[in-house]
């Protein structure tokens, strides 16, 4: 038993924000049918590498989930969409403000047919204020609330978050507050429509950057891996690499001068004797402690750092964080087999419950893979399922994949 057994979502979300949403819930027991456009299907499908013409990245967040795909744009394919609205709890877009009203699927009309649904919206601007009819990726929230302006090295060019950190903060916003109007509507009866931006997404995540400029004025600026308000809180080059070491507080200060870098006199230095003292030498710190990181191997830094109950650790690459025993052991990479790309690997759902099963369900579809499936299970009949393919209506990428 799965704390969503039985919600059943109607997927129209494409590229991260809204898909990566969908993909929790559906690992945590809803029944997510993506619904796509015939013959392209989510725009994501198209990026590289793919495996057998289906794309990996696509893979990724679309697990768990089933697909059909029906032409939203003729009237027997919005007619078929408001059906299976009539059995759905939560209808999820993405599209710029105003598409779903064109094509006459936005809340009004899907309310129309099941009152106590919820319906998501997620979008660059927000439905709402002077921008909300820009197109806006996770690039152009990134920089639209200040996020490149205080990323990468101070002085140099505005840098992106090195992940779509606005699409995954939309998408996570938006998990949270579908299960919000989920509890909510169980105890009301009532629905909720729920409007969602990739900028306020991830404006709501600058906490500490809001108290500093609110508080001091203080806007934030480019740090490299440094702390704001801390330090020694960074990445400092090693004789191979880098580590990174979290000494922000005096007992954690103590004992890294003493019981790593041996360094005992630092605790009176009138530069590093306090912590404002720190931030005010910070340059002065970092070279003195470079100076001595970098006469030794970041492994051999962190066995010291361990020892003295300082946090460490290196700083790798993609490849060699997959690799790491530590993330193996904690079966954060699944295998799993995908019906066209065969066997794949993905990154598992992060949460340990003690007895609840979260876990990744089931590989991507392919494009309109269940079209049938879930079409019959509406109640339309065989010969009318035959001639919706027929006329474009309704699609299946791969028809001869079908069991008979």
């Amino acid at each position: 038993m799965l704390p969503l057994d039985g919600f059943r979502v109607l997927d129209l979300t494409r590229f991260l924000s809204g898909p990566y949403c969908t993909m929790v819930l559906a690992e945590l027991g809803a029944d997510v049918i993506k619904v796509e456009q015939p013959v392209t299907g989510d725009d994501s499908r198209r990026l590289a590498p793919k495996v057998e013409g289906e794309s990996y990245p696509f893979a990724m967040p679309n697990r768990s989930k089933r697909s059909i795909s029906l032409d939203l744009k003729t009237d027997r394919g919005r007619q078929i969409f408001l059906r299976l609205v009539a059995e759905a709890d939560l209808v999820i877009e993405n599209f710029r403000p105003g598409v779903v009203r064109r094509l006459g699927i936005d809340y009004a009309a899907v309310k129309a047919v099941r009152p106590d649904v919820i319906y998501c919206s997620i979008s660059g601007f927000g439905q709402t204020g002077p921008y909300r009819d820009r197109p806006g990726f996770d690039i152009m929230a990134q920089g639209a609330v200040g996020l490149m302006r205080m990323t990468g090295e101070p002085g140099g060019r505005p840098v992106k978050v090195g992940i779509a950190i606005n699409d995954i903060a939309a998408g996570a916003t938006a998990i949270y507050s579908v299960l919000a109007a989920h509890i909510q509507r169980s105890r009301t009866g009532e629905g909720q429509y729920l409007d969602i931006s990739l900028v306020d997404a991830g404006l709501a995540w600058t906490v500490w950057e809001s108290g500093a400029w609110f508080g001091g004025g203080e806007e934030p600026a480019a740090t490299g891996t440094r702390h704001r308000r801390s330090t020694p809180y960074q990445a400092y080059r090693t004789a191979d690499g880098y580590v990174t070491i979290g000494a922000n507080n005096d007992r954690l200060w103590e004992r890294l001068v003493t019981g790593v870098l041996d360094r005992p006199e630092w605790l009176t230095d009138p530069r590093f004797a306090t912590l404002p003292d720190r931030m005010a030498h910070i340059d002065e710190l970092e070279v003195e402690i470079e100076r001595l990181t970098t006469t030794r191997a970041t492994e051999e830094w962190i066995k010291r750092l361990d020892r003295a109950g300082v946090p460490g650790g290196p700083v790798l690459t993609y490849a060699e964080a997959l690799d790491d025993p530590h993330v193996v052991e904690r079966g954060m990479i699944v295998e799993q087999e995908h019906p066209i790309m065969g066997p794949m690997r993905t990154i598992a759902p992060p949460t340990k419950f003690s007895t609840l099963d979260f876990r990744v369900r089931g590989p991507a579809p392919w494009l309109g893979q269940h079209t049938a499936q879930v079409l019959r299970d509406s109640g339309i009949g065989d010969d009318e399922v035959a001639e919706l393919f027929a006329s474009g209506v309704a699609y299946d990428a791969h028809p001869e994949r079908q069991a008979s």
